[in-house]
């Protein structure tokens, strides 16, 4: 399955208990992935950056391997409390920060509202501002309990076809196999729908006329392909940011981080190489 990828550290959150893991030495780098995923996704480029950097990953709470229980709090609003008490954790002092998809507006959320300083911040295919949200996930979102009903091999479909339309390259079946196991089986099928009825545009729409107060380097990496997100958004959010630059990865969906690995290892690279 290429490469190797445990967490293999913890931390006791108030939304239960957190799976982390650092890896290489040098300026730090914290990894956030987003939805449906898990750090997983961030496994080839975690691994590059290490060479220069000490590069920290995570699985929100719900999400991979981190716990997953009735009545947790996976809203964006719970995984910045999570994410700013994990900073403090680890004793970081202006990291650069390295987000996905919802993972952007929980770092976004940590930054402006918990008032966390980052050094970099790279967003990549970001949630970021509203609207935000396929439509298939707002159908979910405003139909939970009808959709956690289904039986379970109607939702092991849904779940893997949900995962491979975020890519725009077929998904290597084991990757497929790795990012939808954790929606599976007793706490799985639970957990995945928990993730979308609990998602909120309040809690994006509570910082973005904000956006301009975030006077960093900021880098703004989108697909050109993105169907859940349209490049047009990454165009929006680079002009919202004092200092964001976009970059477009051509022939590549939502998921960059399958559909253009090296791509996306290269512009991040120079990203942070900029504030060496």
């Amino acid at each position: 399955m290429g490469i190797d990828w445990k967490l293999d550290r913890t931390f006791d959150s108030a939304n239960g208990q957190v799976r982390w893991a650092r890896m290489g030495e040098g300026t730090p780098v914290v990894l956030v992935h987003g939805w449906p995923f898990s750090s997983y996704i961030w496994r080839d480029v975690a691994h590059a950056l290490s060479a220069r950097h000490t590069v920290y990953v995570w699985d929100l709470p719900g999400y991979g391997a981190s716990d997953r229980y009735e009545g947790q709090d996976v809203s964006l609003a719970g995984h910045q409390e999570v994410f700013a008490s994990l900073l403090d954790h680890w004793g970081l002092d202006r990291p650069a920060v390295v987000a996905h998809d919802i993972g952007g507006a929980v770092a976004l959320r940590t930054a402006l509202l918990s008032g966390k300083v980052f050094g970099r911040l790279a967003l990549v295919d970001a949630v970021a501002a509203g609207p935000w949200g396929s439509p298939f996930f707002r159908l979910v979102n405003r139909e939970t309990d009808t959709f956690r009903q289904l039986p379970e091999h109607l939702h092991e479909a849904l779940v893997r076809a949900y995962i491979a339309d975020a890519a725009d390259q077929e998904l290597r079946g084991d990757t497929l196999e790795v990012l939808a196991r954790p929606w599976l089986g007793e706490q799985g099928l639970p957990a995945f729908y928990r993730q979308m009825a609990q998602a909120d545009p309040r809690h994006t729409a509570e910082y973005e006329d904000r956006l301009g107060e975030l006077d960093i380097p900021a880098a703004v990496v989108w697909g050109a392909r993105d169907r859940w997100l349209p490049l047009d958004r990454g165009r929006e959010l680079a002009g919202r940011l004092p200092r964001g630059r976009l970059h477009v990865l051509e022939e590549s969906g939502h998921l960059v981080q399958e559909d253009a690995p090296a791509r996306l290892t290269a512009v991040l690279a120079d990203f942070l190489a900029e504030g060496r």
